[in-house]
């Protein structure tokens, strides 16, 4: 199944991304299945946030009592990798849980979305997941996030 992203949703992470080059930023995704509508920025508590992240606690178990009341379901997690590889990394793969939420990863020119799963292709955590960007008017893809060739994951900012 192919997730579709807010196209708002997907310029404000390449913002938060862009103005901290040298850390890697983090949050959460929020929506209903695969249709990701909002993102809940959290501090990245990490010991050293310049080459991992970690959510901080108390965002999480926020947006998990908001979604316990009625809010919208976190249907996964987002981060940077200053070194532009929108791939998970293997300190990635043995942090996450096979849970399958999706991990949307930004790096300074592409974009790459995940699903952690037990037995993934990707350091045995992680598949490719597919996605479309949606705009108010429907699914669009335009410039901002063009489809790389032959890599339906990845995605470019390049306008």
């Amino acid at each position: 199944m192919e997730a579709r992203f807010s196209r708002s949703v997907l310029e404000a992470l390449a913002a938060l991304a862009h103005s901290a080059p040298a850390r890697e930023v983090c949050g959460l995704l929020t929506g209903r299945g695969d249709a990701v509508t909002g993102h809940i920025a959290a501090a990245n508590v990490a010991a050293d946030p310049a080459t991992r992240f970690e959510i901080d606690p108390a965002t999480l178990l926020a947006a998990l009592k908001a979604e316990r009341g009625g809010g919208e379901t976190v249907v996964g997690c987002y981060h940077s990798h200053p070194s532009d590889d929108p791939a998970p990394s293997e300190r990635d793969a043995a942090d996450a849980a096979p849970d399958g939420k999706l991990w949307l990863i930004i790096g300074r020119t592409k974009v790459g979305l995940w699903r952690a799963v037990a037995d993934g292709g990707r350091f045995g955590r992680f598949e490719p997941v597919a996605w479309s960007v949606m705009t108010p008017s429907g699914l669009r893809d335009g410039p901002a996030f063009s489809k790389r060739p032959g890599e339906p994951h990845i995605r470019s900012l390049d306008a």
